[in-house]
């Protein structure tokens, strides 16, 4: 909803030890909140908290701080439906270590796709080792998997066996195999 009335926006403050609320009610019962903690690391929030649009631009708020939590999130730890940062949580989480979501890139990756470069696991995964019903990589636990060493449904690589074997939760899995 913009402000189409340019009228000025008459948020309800609330300041606490930690950090500052900035709130607003729309008339059909919606909301905008706001929290930014007074703490800062590195010129940014230490957390940084939105929900709903801005009145005075309609538009949804990035949440940007060391901890950023919103439905759009940019921080180191960002949580949000879409999330950038070095640990990404969220449905398109874009992480630049670690990546949970939906879609989720990092060295690390899990998720319905997992985008990984060292490991993935999901559905579709990829990375140095990777693990879902399809998957690619060098070493490769997967139902329909393409790499060197795959363990899968047609193949079982003794090398591919090695590897995942050394994992303790993986040789659960395995058993005798």
């Amino acid at each position: 909803m913009p402000n189409t009335l340019l009228e000025e926006i008459e948020y309800k403050v609330q300041n606490t030890n930690f950090g500052s609320w900035r709130r607003y009610g729309y008339v059909d019962g919606t909301s905008f909140h706001e929290f930014k903690s007074h703490a800062t690391f590195m010129g940014m929030p230490l957390v940084h908290y939105t929900y709903g649009r801005c009145p005075e631009t309609g538009r949804r708020v990035v949440a940007k701080g060391f901890i950023a939590v919103g439905k759009l999130a940019a921080g180191v730890i960002a949580i949000g439906h879409v999330s950038v940062g070095v640990i990404a949580i969220g449905q398109l989480a874009v992480g630049l270590l670690f990546g949970l979501g939906q879609l989720s890139t990092g060295v690390a990756a899990v998720g319905q796709m997992a985008l990984g470069v060292a490991f993935g696991l999901g559905q579709f995964a990829t990375g140095l080792a990777a693990i879902g019903q399809f998957a690619l990589g060098k070493y490769v636990i997967a139902q329909f998997g393409i790499g060197e060493f795959v363990l899968s449904t047609t193949r079982s690589d003794p090398e591919a066996v090695r590897f995942f074997k050394a994992w303790p939760i993986v040789r659960y899995f395995l058993g005798s195999r």
